[in-house]
């Protein structure tokens, strides 16, 4: 790999080129889906490639290719440094770029269990041992599980002198129940809906959720949904489980502090931003107790890596501090332009076969001191507590949301109540995070994966992470799918 990458380096630089970098990634990945007590797919696939990027005359180019003999890997790097040329022609200014110290490194995720050397028996034998005990309750009509893992090796070089090998391993897994009668089908997943939980660890992770512990909990909870209540409509003290506070932050932070959105340079594939740069460091995103971080060092989480696309070191930064808009996902090449010095390390490309832009990393919501969830439902006096994503509606800045999830409890004197279906909520961003009054501890914390962020046009799919505890927001309007 280093070979390759030292080659595709030394002909663009005789090409022209002010700077370069290579990526040469080897992938392998398995997949497994199970359908009630059938196995519905296996795939399994392994992939090889060099992407490479230059600086020729203040423009940027891109060029990948399987081909990895000398041949191939001259023609990428022509044709890289073709498409620099081009669109250098049709730049306003030359790019600027941030410096950053040269790194030479290697990086591994943390894993205990190899899942490639783990039986597809084994795996197929725990997805059906769940799907068994989901069937055998009554009223359930149709029992999924799903596995994925995937091995990346990742060997980065660029003109500037850093040379860094990267190995990841991920796995995810998940089960889910479905209830059906004439009127309605009903969802609950486990440990998370889209597809489970996602995170970089080894076999240990699928073991360590339990899927069959936990199948008969799931298979009772969405029979009971068939006949629960419709969620209310109306202003209620909303309490949302940590799952479910994820993807609001993905969608609602994530994206929005992508700095290329914010100037409006990446508009494709629901782009753009409300969080344009003159409000950064003025506008109040959320109250005083929000504090929100980008943290590509949080170990384990589905974010997390050495260093980005470009060469630059894990960081954590804050995008929310005390409840003010801080920070954002940044490039070397996008910096400048708020006025920093240094990228905040977030180009990442979904493949070698990709060029990298701007993603997130573990955008989270750190914990604050309002106890364990039990204790914030004892602290709430009427509310609902939504838990596990169902579906989801964003405008293109991110700025007007709609939410449902799959299961709510109505909370009533400090105590769960009423099952709800059906439950929806939704505000305006700012406003939203305003109203957030009360965040769990971090015995409450966790870090939850989404592997298939969608992003640009051609799309690229990203791993990335968000880690919370159950947190409170007062007065929101929710049951907004229910209101005739």
């Amino acid at each position: 790999m280093r070979q390759i990458a030292e080659q595709a380096l030394d002909i663009a630089n005789s090409l022209g080129a002010s700077y370069a970098d290579a990526r040469v990634i080897e992938q392998q990945t398995e997949s497994i889906e199970t359908k009630n007590l059938t196995v519905a797919a296996v795939n399994m696939g392994s992939t090889m490639g060099l992407g490479i990027r230059v600086l020729v005359d203040g423009g940027w180019g891109f060029s990948s290719t399987q081909d990895l003999s000398t041949k191939g890997i001259k023609t990428a790097a022509f044709i890289a440094c073709a498409a620099a040329k081009a669109s250098a022609s049709c730049l306003e200014s030359p790019i600027t770029w941030a410096s950053e110290p040269i790194h030479e490194a290697t990086w591994n995720s943390p894993w205990q269990i190899d899942p490639f050397t783990v039986a597809l028996e084994t795996k197929i034998a725990i997805l059906l041992d769940a799907a068994k005990i989901m069937l055998a309750v009554k009223g359930i009509t149709l029992a999924r599980g799903m596995m994925v893992f995937i091995k990346e090796k990742k060997y980065y070089a660029n003109s500037e002198g850093s040379r860094i090998e990267q190995n990841f391993i991920k796995t995810g897994s998940g089960i889910e129940a479905y209830a059906t009668n004439a009127n309605e089908r009903q969802r609950r997943s486990y440990p998370n809906s889209m597809g489970g939980q996602q995170k970089l660890a080894g076999f240990e992770a699928v073991t360590n959720f339990d899927l069959p512990g936990n199948a008969e909990r799931i298979a009772n909870e969405v029979v009971a949904l068939l006949s629960a209540d419709d969620c209310p409509v109306g202003k209620h003290d909303v309490i949302l489980g940590s799952s479910q506070l994820g993807l609001q932050i993905h969608e609602s932070m994530g994206h929005p502090s992508e700095l290329d959105r914010a100037l409006g340079w990446e508009i494709n594939f629901a782009g753009a931003s409300f969080l344009t740069p003159e409000k950064l460091g003025k506008l109040q995103y959320g109250s005083r107790i929000v504090n929100l971080v980008a943290d590509a060092t949080a170990k384990g989480a589905l974010g997390s890596f050495g260093f980005d696309d470009e060469g630059v070191a894990a960081q954590k930064t804050y995008l929310v501090k005390d409840g003010i808009f801080t920070g954002y996902l940044s490039s070397r090449d996008t910096v400048h332009l708020i006025g920093q010095t240094r990228s905040g390390g977030c180009m990442r490309a979904e493949s070698w076969s990709n060029q990298p832009i701007i993603r997130m990393t573990n955008i989270s919501l750190e914990p604050g001191n309002a106890g364990t969830l039990e204790d914030l439902i004892a602290d709430t006096d009427r509310g609902i507590l939504f838990e596990t994503n169902k579906s989801w509606s964003i405008d293109q800045l991110r700025y007007n949301f709609q939410f449902s999830t799959e299961i709510a409890w109505e909370i009533e004197k400090g105590r769960r109540k009423r099952l709800l279906k059906n439950a929806s909520y939704g505000g305006i961003t700012p406003e939203f995070w305003n109203s957030c009054d009360a965040i769990c501890d971090e015995r409450e914390y966790f870090e939850w994966g989404l592997p298939n962020c969608g992003k640009g046009q051609p799309m690229q799919l990203m791993w990335t992470g968000h880690g919370a505890s159950p947190s409170r927001f007062r007065q929101v309007n929710v049951g907004m799918a229910n209101a005739k």
